[in-house]
């Protein structure tokens, strides 16, 4: 076998550009979040060394995305006007914007996180209207059991991040800080409709179209995702907001709908709970590495977050004993997809080496 024959190589370089899944970006979303709620709960060793992880991740995941834009740009445009994978895109932003928290929270550290608020602002303005464009122009479209996936709320992760990191950097910049609060409560207000318009058409195809083992993956855990990270900027809207004229009177709306978003959160997590039983021991379907099980594990560090937060918001230390114990259901969860991607490199790394001997 020619050595210099790429072609010929199952596992290469173009090849993981070429296939690289366009929401691999919830890997840092999900890092991200399970080190927040570590940091909150004191255990801040393990936090810190997710947030090394984080930025290696964030790094590398950009250069490979910049590079599958310019090396396979057909199939990058391709999967952004997907339906089933240009949502993927929208990983992007909630990284980003995880990321930049993760940072202000950890390190303090005002200028980067501030930046990397910039850069998650700037792609949800370009992300979200260009791939909402795109599938509303479209002349042939897919039908919705094909298309439709948990994967679709990452629009309102996205979009609640904007609103998380926002209201957190308001305090440092005096001048501006009312017209930050008031964009991060818009911000959050359009997040929450966009995910009363997503779930009714997602409970919709669950309940009047067959739905596969196959196709029950890990993004579905989004449906509880997008409302813990909902809860979690309505929280952070209602502890950052107290002295803020035009949100002093509307707390009790704040606080009112904050808690609706985390009852309908905790409403998820039997039903998917249920659902993943019967995926994986009723139609024993293989339990494998999939970049998407990233999309499951994210939801578990931000209902631990959003649930220690909303304790805070509404003086009900009674909530706090929830995230004492789900934070080790999200560690564990984190621990093993990243065992797995682990142990995918590494039988892709055999593989690659034994094709080319």
């Amino acid at each position: 076998m020619n050595k210099n024959d790429s072609s010929l190589t199952p596992i290469s370089l173009k090849s993981t550009l070429e296939m690289l899944n366009p929401a691999y970006f919830a890997l840092v979303m999900a890092t991200g979040i399970v080190s927040i709620a570590s940091w909150l709960l004191g255990m801040h060793r393990i936090a810190e060394v997710l947030l090394v992880i984080n930025v290696v991740a964030f790094v590398t995941l950009w250069i490979l995305t910049i590079l599958r834009a310019f090396m396979y740009t057909q199939r990058f445009f391709s999967d952004l006007t997907n339906h089933k994978l240009g949502v993927g895109f929208f990983t992007m932003i909630a990284g980003s914007g995880t990321l930049g928290s993760q940072i202000l929270l950890i390190t303090h550290n005002v200028t980067i996180a501030f930046w990397l608020w910039i850069l998650t602002l700037f792609l949800w303005l370009v992300l979200i209207y260009t791939v909402f464009t795109a599938f509303t122009v479209k002349e042939t479209k897919p039908p919705i059991e094909n298309s439709l996936n948990g994967g679709w709320l990452v629009a309102i992760v996205g979009t609640q991040s904007v609103s998380i990191l926002g209201a957190q950097l308001a305090g440092n910049f005096p001048a501006w800080h009312s017209i930050l609060m008031f964009f991060a409560l818009a911000m959050w207000l359009g997040g929450g409709m966009l995910y009363i318009w997503i779930i009714s058409m997602i409970f919709y195809r669950y309940m009047f179209f067959r739905l596969r083992a196959d196709e029950f993956t890990s993004p579905y855990w989004i449906n509880m995702g997008a409302t813990a990270i909902t809860t979690l900027a309505g929280a952070t809207l209602i502890i950052e907001g107290h002295n803020i004229s035009f949100m002093v009177g509307m707390m009790p709306f704040l606080k009112g709908f904050t808690l609706f978003f985390w009852a309908a959160g905790t409403w998820w997590i039997p039903m998917l709970v249920i659902l993943g039983i019967w995926r994986y021991v009723y139609c024993r379907f293989p339990l494998r590495y999939d970049p998407l099980h990233w999309g499951g594990v994210f939801p578990l560090g931000m209902y631990t977050a959003c649930t220690l937060l909303l304790a805070r918001a509404l003086g009900t230390p009674f909530l706090t004993e929830i995230p004492k114990y789900f934070i080790f259901v999200a560690l564990l969860a984190w621990i093993a997809t990243f065992l797995g991607l682990l142990a995918t490199w590494v039988h892709y790394g055999r593989e690659s080496w034994s094709s080319n001997r």
